[in-house]
């Protein structure tokens, strides 16, 4: 018998690890992580901005023609709403990456929606757009968020590769990448660094710069997460 339930706790807390963390769960919400694999396109992402970093990448975007989905904290929108509305003019997409950054996890229903409400709230006040995506901060996912993105029109986004350009430097990050890089991936990185005020994004940048031509050379086209998910050809 103790082994018994020694054994269902293990699977309960196993199960309950994926839904929380794993890129590929939806149990707690819905969830994608890929484009389709048959068409030869990446979604290059960004979370935690605007910083005051991000005009930089934009140009390093632009000088390529790529296209990127910007996952914006809210607190970081209010404090830097020309970047935002920069980002938009750009041509690239607005997601949902809460208002403070937090943990979600043993947060409450309440917590997590107003996070979610106020962050929409700013991003379609300052930029006129009503982001249709969200990324969790820390790729952590809780109970209530299911209903905090039906309520509020959204859906989760995670990854089929990460950058950890929090970490590594430049040339570190560009070679996982370019290790990591096919049809339909949705890329990770980061314009900010949670809710700082001027971050050091440089690994970031550099990174971009060096995989950006080399993914073009492969023949890989940029797109928004919303062109990745839902191709009209």
């Amino acid at each position: 018998m103790l082994v018994e339930t020694l054994g269902g706790a293990a699977l309960a807390a196993g199960t309950l690890a994926y839904a929380v963390r794993s890129p590929r769960s939806s149990l707690l919400a819905p969830s994608v992580f890929r484009g389709n694999r048959t068409r030869r396109a990446i979604a290059l992402t960004f979370d935690d901005g605007p910083s005051e970093s991000t005009p930089e990448l934009l140009k390093v975007l632009a000088d390529h023609n790529a296209r990127a989905t910007f996952f914006q904290c809210g607190a970081n929108v209010r404090r830097l709403p020309s970047v935002a509305r920069e980002i938009v003019a750009a041509g690239h997409e607005l997601g949902n990456h809460t208002d403070s950054h937090p943990m979600l996890h043993f947060r409450s229903a309440a917590f997590i929606r107003a996070e979610l409400a106020r962050a929409q709230e700013t991003i379609g006040e300052v930029t006129a757009v009503l982001p249709l995506w969200f990324r969790p901060p820390f790729g952590v996912r809780w109970f209530g968020l299911r209903k905090a993105q039906r309520d509020l029109g959204l859906t989760g986004v995670m990854w089929s590769v990460i950058g950890l350009d929090w970490k590594h430097s430049g040339a570190a990050v560009a070679e996982r990448l370019l290790d990591r890089g096919e049809n339909g991936a949705i890329v990770c990185l980061h314009d900010g660094r949670l809710t700082a005020a001027t971050p050091d994004i440089s690994a970031t940048i550099e990174a971009v710069r060096r995989v950006v031509p080399r993914w073009i050379e492969q023949g890989f086209r940029f797109e928004t997460v919303s062109e990745i998910l839902c191709p009209t050809n």
